[in-house]
């Protein structure tokens, strides 16, 4: 594949600013371990507050070196995705010159409200409501694991409903090292647990809040189970890995997830009916969301916790994705038919096209030359070129789709159908002319 010199040149110096890093941090975490160990075992002291003081320094050292270690490990895991995001991203062509077909069906015990693609490789459907899982694959598309979604709370710290738990899982997202995968429930059922949620709802007759559960990728276990709001929808992930974000569709809130203590830190009102989809700024500063029961894009700092309008798209925002350099978001507007480019810095919108009946979910691809959007009436899924957003192909479906999920590593786009179903096409291989 032929790329310009400044790509490649950008590549190089993202890969080599990665590895540097790990490098570095490494570096520091072996010369922090060895200077310790040079330092005496024990310290005379003439009294028991110099022991005392000695023994503060050894814990406050301790402390100190487990938490670059901690660094150490993250910035590996983060250079491992970036390294094979960026293989990946290299080996395929520029995703505006791909041709889009049809390569499976997938079928089984499915029911998939949505489905997500982890930087590695692997792929999860929440299977809404009644059929109680979370099915795993791997980029083929093989099943590679079905993971029920009950659970004993009180095992996780949650008092109040003994028993076994089920959930009703959404929407997820992974971690951008892929080691977890966060997924929101739609309501709870088990002891103590009241009426299922609901669409048409208000913070004054919102039915009990749920729960966020965190998934490991390696043990395919849940290992955290984190209270949200009520019915809650859209799950996202910061790029810093640092924090997990999640509109509650019938508190009309946004809850915010510290993920190094896995607890709930914040709930931040966002002023509008139905907040669903999210998107996040690259510095991990600020988050848009589309208020689904308006023509509007939120603007959340993340730090003062302060919300604004940002933009007016169209009716019905439903989804909203950002380009990987920062510069766009994306939006589909349910109500009105239609996807918006919008100007991430100021909230102008470029332009607005119709794409089919009710689109709801989209994906873009990790070149963020095109993104993809799945007509639910229409029964169909749109290609976008991101450039002029001029549709480059349209496909037919199975009934009702409704998620949709770019896989990094083999450039195929997933779309799951509410008919128990998720279609899986190919975009890798260049158009010919």
């Amino acid at each position: 594949m032929i790329r310009t010199g400044p790509f490649v040149r950008r590549r190089r110096i993202a890969i080599g600013g990665a590895i540097l890093a790990l490098t570095v941090a490494t570096l520091v975490a072996t010369n922090s371990r060895a200077e310790d160990s040079t330092k005496p075992a024990a310290v005379k002291a003439s009294s028991t507050a110099d022991l005392s003081k000695a023994e503060a320094v050894r814990v406050e050292t301790s402390k100190a070196a487990a938490a670059r270690v901690e660094a150490t490990r993250l910035a590996a895991s983060r250079a491992k995705a970036a390294g094979t995001a960026g293989a990946a991203l290299d080996a395929l062509p520029p995703s505006d010159q791909t041709t889009f077909v049809r390569r499976e069906r997938i079928t089984g015990q499915l029911s998939p409200k949505s489905v997500v693609a982890s930087p590695l490789g692997l792929v999860t459907a929440q299977n809404m409501m009644y059929t109680h899982t979370v099915s795993v694959f791997t980029p083929d598309g093989k099943l590679k694991a079905t993971i029920d979604d009950s659970v004993d709370l009180s095992q996780f710290g949650v008092k109040g409903h003994p028993g076994t738990s089920k959930g009703s899982p959404v929407e997820a997202a992974f971690t951008h090292d892929g080691k977890h995968v966060y997924v929101s429930n739609y309501s709870m059922y088990g002891k103590s647990f009241g009426p299922e949620g609901l669409d048409s709802c208000s913070p004054g007759s919102a039915p009990d809040k749920s729960f966020l559960y965190r998934i490991d990728t390696t043990t395919l276990k849940i290992d955290q189970v984190i209270p949200v709001g009520a019915v809650p929808k859209y799950v996202a992930v910061t790029p810093d890995d640092s924090t997990v974000l999640v509109t509650n569709w019938c508190s009309w809130t946004m809850s915010v997830v510290d993920v190094a203590s896995a607890r709930l830190v914040d709930t931040i009102p966002i002023g509008g009916a139905y907040p669903r989809g999210i998107a996040i700024a690259k510095d991990s500063k600020t988050a848009f969301v589309a208020v689904m029961g308006s023509q509007r894009i939120a603007k959340v700092d993340l730090a003062s916790r302060k919300v604004s309008t940002f933009a007016s798209t169209g009716n019905g925002p439903r989804h909203i994705v950002i380009s990987p350099d920062g510069k766009y978001l994306y939006v589909t507007n349910n109500s009105s038919g239609t996807v918006s480019k919008v100007n991430a810095r100021n909230g102008n919108v470029i332009k607005t096209v119709s794409t089919g009946q009710q689109p709801r979910s989209l994906a873009i691809s990790s070149d963020g030359r095109a993104v993809y959007v799945v007509n639910y009436e229409s029964s169909t899924v749109s290609k976008l070129r991101t450039s002029d957003l001029r549709q480059m192909a349209r496909s037919a479906t199975d009934y009702h789709p409704i998620g949709i999920a770019y896989e990094p590593t083999t450039g195929s786009v997933w779309v799951a159908c509410y008919g128990g179903s998720i279609l899986v096409f190919d975009d890798s291989k260049r158009a010919t002319s």
